[in-house]
């Protein structure tokens, strides 16, 4: 914890203006969210997990300041990748000036690159199918279905990967979210690595229901119930790494609730702050300002609201630091909100004949 703490006054005293102010200020929103008793989502997008982000990420979900998480299914099963084969991955430092005959070198070496970083193929992809091909498999045979994180789950607690751990696996966010059976909505799964595998299993008969793995609109009703028993009880805040459909998954339940539901009472989110390097522009989910997510009732116009435009990988862990540091807020606690009504009924949303 000294760390944090040595963080945080960093932060204080050297991030006064622009950006590096918003880092602060969000930051210091996040600890004011949770000491008044709320809870926090983090939406994960791009590749963090492969920039290791579960160095600092496990460490707030175990100290029980992360309490969901929406991210693509590539996080979810690069923090695994990485647990397992961390000693094979290779990282190319000059990864800026590759040609393309050295991107086919990697190719022909079976590295996966994201960035600077090299993912095994071997060591780490296949690796972790030999395992999740045989969970599938059971799982179809027996007509069970589980969402994809909750495949991963099963893995960890069973303790077949142990054997292959190759980093700490205080390190591993999965394995936290594991321990602390967090709730986990993963949008899109079918385009990550394991997805394309799942697929691939079933086209070739290996496994003969495709709903053995559930995803998709079912990952949404999943995420409906819960957002509705969680939010009648404490206020939920959103914070958001990147931006595409990791982040637009989760925060739209709130309108689909309000509006094409029709449940008036539903909370907005309490606290929002967004990492992003993407260009404003309000023709973008992931460049629109926050502000544009009131007109979507996503947010409330007195809804703290943060845009730090800078690299997640970063920001990220200097924020997690900061509120790891259970730094006491500047101004005084805000009280739990209530349940705000809905002002105004809304027509419905138009019907494409």
């Amino acid at each position: 914890m000294k760390h944090s703490v040595e963080v945080r006054n960093f932060l204080r005293h050297h991030f006064r203006h622009f950006n590096a102010a918003a880092v602060v200020d969000a930051a210091e929103a996040y600890c004011k969210h949770i000491q008044a008793g709320g809870r926090m989502l983090v939406a994960m997008a791009g590749a963090m997990s492969t920039a290791e982000i579960g160095v600092s990420l496990a460490e707030m979900i175990r100290a029980g300041k992360v309490h969901a998480i929406s991210c693509t299914g590539a996080n979810l099963e690069e923090d695994l990748f990485n647990l397992v084969a961390h000693d094979h991955y290779r990282r190319i430092p000059n990864w800026r000036d590759l040609t393309p005959a050295q991107e086919q070198e990697l190719l022909d070496a079976h590295l996966n690159r994201v960035t600077d970083t090299c993912i095994p193929e071997g060591e780490a992809i296949r690796r972790l199918e030999s395992v999740l091909l045989d969970e599938w498999q059971q799982a179809d045979q027996k007509g069970e279905r589980l969402f994809p994180h909750q495949f991963l789950y099963r893995l960890i607690r069973s303790a077949r990967l142990e054997q292959f751990y190759q980093i700490d696996p205080k390190d591993s966010w999965m394995v936290a979210a594991a321990e602390k059976n967090l709730p986990i909505f993963v949008p899109g799964w079918e385009d990550s690595t394991t997805g394309n595998i799942f697929t691939s299993y079933c086209m070739k008969g290996a496994i003969q229901n495709v709903h053995t793995v559930r995803s998709g609109v079912e990952y949404m009703m999943e995420l409906a119930n819960w957002y509705q028993r969680e939010s009648a009880v404490t206020p939920w805040g959103f914070f958001q790494i990147g931006g595409g459909i990791a982040g637009d998954f989760p925060i739209c339940v709130v309108p689909m609730l309000r509006q094409d539901m029709e449940l008036g009472e539903v909370p907005l989110w309490s606290y929002f702050c967004q990492i992003s390097d993407s260009t404003t522009s309000y023709g973008s989910y992931s460049g629109a300002t926050p502000n544009e997510k009131i007109t979507w009732e996503k947010l409330a116009a007195e809804t703290p609201k943060f845009m730090v435009e800078s690299d997640a990988t970063i920001v990220a862990p200097l924020v997690f630091a900061y509120v790891l540091s259970d730094a006491p807020p500047k101004q005084e606690r805000v009280p739990t909100r209530s349940r705000r009504i809905r002002p105004a009924a809304r027509p419905a949303r138009a019907t494409l004949h």
